[in-house]
């Protein structure tokens, strides 16, 4: 079985927001209309009464986003560790309380960097540290399935749909999707993402991770550390993202829209069995 019941689950509040709200707006013939605009708030992360961080977030999974930001800056390791998240939205604001205090949380957050994710994200010294031990299991994936799997991605993006100005990323196992999220970064997205996988236990193993946005380092580290394999976008990729994926060994496909992609790193796997059509 991929998917077993957690042994253990810290408390969690269930602080979910709507993701968007209605505005008054007017048209290019000035005529008044209500429209979805996304929502955003900052919330804060305080770690045994440590601020850590403040995250600008559409607030739909906070629990889930802040667990898997925990997770993916590698500051908390084990779940059982945790004792609760609990999110106020009165005062935006998490407090996250652990059952034994983490060592040198201090050293651990001095050295920060602010990174190219929407929203600027925030990367802690010590994320890029275990990278040479992380072993992945790769699989051959389809030219068909991965057709099949952004086909099937059409029917989400409920809130880019709606409002724009948001990400949406995917966790698959072919082309079926297991969780989808939106959030106003990338980034966001992803550690939603990871916090769920963490609380239901859910292997990496044979998944495929889709974005919306484009293939940054940070991207690749987060997916590497969630133990997926492969990396999937309908956006560009940087240098770092590409010298980290081989090095990782991500495969790593983007510019994928339609019938068309690009495979930038793990072309071997791929077994090209639907060939569009050329134009003549």
């Amino acid at each position: 079985m991929d998917k077993k019941k957690s042994f253990y689950r810290p408390e969690l509040t269930q602080s979910g927001l709507a993701p968007t709200c209605t505005v008054i707006a007017y048209d290019e013939y000035g005529k008044q209309r209500e429209t979805q605009i996304a929502g955003e708030l900052p919330l804060t992360i305080y770690l045994d009464r440590k601020e850590i961080v403040t995250l600008m977030t559409l607030g739909g999974h906070p629990e889930a986003l802040v667990l898997g930001f925990l997770k993916n800056q590698r500051l908390i390791n084990r779940i059982e560790d945790i004792k609760s998240i609990q999110v106020d939205w009165e005062t935006n604001a998490v407090a996250v309380t652990t059952n034994n205090p983490i060592e040198n949380i201090e050293q651990r957050l001095e050295k920060r960097t602010v990174t190219t994710g929407c929203g600027q994200g925030t990367v802690f010294g010590d994320i890029m540290a275990g990278l040479d031990e992380i072993k992945l299991e790769h699989f051959p994936i389809k030219q068909s399935m991965i057709y099949a799997l952004l086909y099937n991605l059409r029917e989400y993006n409920d809130v880019y749909k709606s409002a724009g100005a948001v990400h949406g990323c995917a966790l698959c196992q072919d082309e079926r999707i297991i969780n989808f999220v939106e959030d106003v970064g990338r980034h966001n997205a992803v550690d939603s993402i990871a916090g769920k996988m963490w609380l239901d236990n859910v292997s990496g193993c044979n998944k495929i991770f889709y974005t919306t946005g484009r293939l940054t380092s940070e991207m690749v580290i987060k997916i590497a550390q969630m133990g997926i394999s492969v990396l999937l976008s309908r956006s560009g990729i940087t240098q770092m993202g590409l010298d980290l994926a081989q090095k990782t060994g991500v495969t790593m496909i983007a510019r994928a829209k339609g019938k068309h992609f690009l495979v930038f790193n793990g072309q071997k796997l791929i077994e090209y069995d639907a060939p569009p059509t050329r134009r003549p």
